[in-house]
């Protein structure tokens, strides 16, 4: 079976970094947005740093990613999001699926 995210346009994809702040951690937002992504067929990754905020990083289709960004900056189930900030970078393809990832970093 062919993955039909890999049959599109490289013009369609796109890369999103996103940082997200508010009541974003000990709500279960990492877990639900890695759940969005998986329906979405959105690969990348999603983690809390260290400073109270949960950074993501989004690669796939442009309406696919488009409506994880929205659904992310709601707050979804009891985070509530005063401020992201997104931005968008060069499209790479560099994931197979989309993770959690456990490690804490400082923002720099």
């Amino acid at each position: 079976m062919v993955d039909e995210t890999d049959q599109k346009s490289p013009l369609q994809r796109i890369r999103i970094h996103l940082f997200l702040e508010g009541e974003v951690q000990g709500v279960f937002l990492r877990s639900m947005i890695r759940n969005k992504a998986q329906l979405l067929h959105v690969r990348g990754w999603v983690r809390n740093l260290a400073n109270n905020k949960v950074e993501a990083l989004f690669e796939g289709d442009r309406d696919d990613v488009e409506e994880l960004v929205t659904f992310c900056r709601a707050g979804p189930g009891a985070a509530a999001i005063d401020k992201s900030t997104m931005e968008e970078e060069p499209y790479r393809g560099e994931f197979s699926d989309f993770e959690i990832r456990t490690e804490n970093y400082l923002d720099e």
